[in-house]
C-alpha cells in the first residue's frame, strides 16, 4: 500500500529515525517519549513539510499529516471524551482496545494516530540511509545483511493488500519484518 511504501522510502532513503529502539544521533527514543508526545494531540512535524523532497513531496506530507493524521486525532478525542480512555496515552488506549469489536472506532483512531506519529518521527531530512552501528549489527545478525533486510521490508510493503504498514520490529531479542493491515501495529502483538 501507499503507506507501507512511504514507510520504506522514509526509513531507508531518508535515513535514521526516531523509532522506539532506533538510535538517532546517539539518542534512543523510547515508547514513552512517542506516546507522551502524541496522546490525543496532533504533534507538530519534526521538520518542514517540504524537508523530505524529492522523496516525499510537501503535498503528500500535507495531505497525510494535515488530513489523515489530524483526522485520527480529532476523531479519537471525540470518541474518547467522557470515557475511561479520556486522557490516557495512545499506547494505553491501543492495548486496552485492541481486538474488542465494541471499541473498534477508538482503537482504529488511536492506533492510526500513533502509527502516523511514529512514521513522521522515523524520517529525517538528508539522512544517510545507513542504520546506526548498533542497529546495523542487530540487522546483520537477524537478516544476514542490511540489503537482505531492505529486500524483506520491500517485499512486505509491496505485498500488503490495501491499507497497512510494513514494520521492522524487535521480537524478543531478534529483529524481524512484519506487516499489519489498516490501523494494526506491533504494539498489539507485544513487539517493539
Amino acid at each position: 500500500s501507499y503507506n507501507t511504501i512511504m514507510e520504506l522510502e522514509g526509513f531507508f532513503n531518508q535515513g535514521r529515525g526516531k523509532k522506539p529502539g532506533i538510535n538517532r544521533g546517539g539518542r534512543t527514543m523510547s515508547n514513552d517519549k512517542i506516546e507522551s508526545a502524541t496522546a490525543c494531540v496532533l504533534p507538530p512535524l519534526p521538520y518542514a513539510q517540504n524537508a523530505l523532497e524529492p522523496v516525499i513531496s510537501a503535498n503528500t506530507i500535507s495531505f497525510h499529516y494535515g488530513k489523515h493524521h489530524k483526522g485520527y486525532v480529532e476523531n479519537l478525542n471525540k470518541l474518547a471524551a467522557g470515557t475511561e480512555f479520556a486522557g490516557l496515552s495512545l499506547e494505553k488506549i491501543i492495548t486496552a482496545t485492541a481486538g474488542k469489536a465494541e471499541k473498534a472506532a477508538i482503537f482504529n483512531n488511536a492506533s492510526q494516530a500513533w502509527n502516523h506519529a511514529f512514521y513522521w518521527n522515523s524520517l529525517t531530512p538528508n539522512g544517510s540511509g545507513e542504520p546506526p552501528a548498533a542497529l546495523k549489527i542487530k540487522i546483520e545478525a537477524s537478516f544476514g545483511s542490511v540489503d537482505a533486510c531492505k529486500k524483506e521490508l520491500a517485499a512486505a510493503a509491496t505485498t500488503q493488500f490495501g491499507s497497512g504498514w510494513a514494520w521492522l520490529v524487535l521480537d524478543g531479542d531478534k529483529l524481524k519484518v512484519i506487516k499489519t493491515s489498516n490501523a494494526d501495529s506491533p504494539l498489539t502483538k507485544g513487539m517493539k
